[in-house]
């Protein structure tokens, strides 16, 4: 299989945003709230909903995305869809990155990165 490292990375990304696009959706209320308090004190506080919102939406389609791109690699040998997974990946990580920092969570942008660092990856093995 020539795409196997590939369509590794992109049911890493499958799991990664289709799991917590489901968790926001699931607890919206909860994940709201304890957005509010994470961002009260930046330049984000009265954006929450709609940049939770936001969120949710790039996490859902990166995560379809990936797996449709998945699949075409399995059935076709090819991906037209997986190269925009990953750069779509890469948008809604570094989104979630300048969240992180500008609410001074230094520990979680350091986690965001570590998931940042694969989904580089396969965005070099794609292009």
């Amino acid at each position: 299989m020539e795409h196997l490292t590939k369509i590794v990375l992109l049911a890493f990304l499958s799991i990664t945003f289709i799991q917590s696009g489901l968790d926001k959706i699931v607890d919206w209320k909860g994940n709201l709230g304890w957005l509010k308090g994470h961002f009260s004190k930046t330049a984000f506080k009265n954006l929450v909903p709609l940049l939770l919102g936001i969120i949710l939406l790039l996490e859902c389609i990166s995560g379809v995305l990936a797996v449709v791109g998945a699949i075409q690699f399995i059935i076709s040998d090819t991906s037209s869809l997986s190269l925009y997974a990953a750069l779509l990946s890469c948008i809604t990580l570094l989104f979630l990155l300048l969240g992180q920092r500008m609410a001074k969570d230094y520990d979680g942008a350091r986690t965001i990165v570590i998931y940042l660092i694969p989904t580089i990856f396969l965005l070099f093995l794609l292009q």
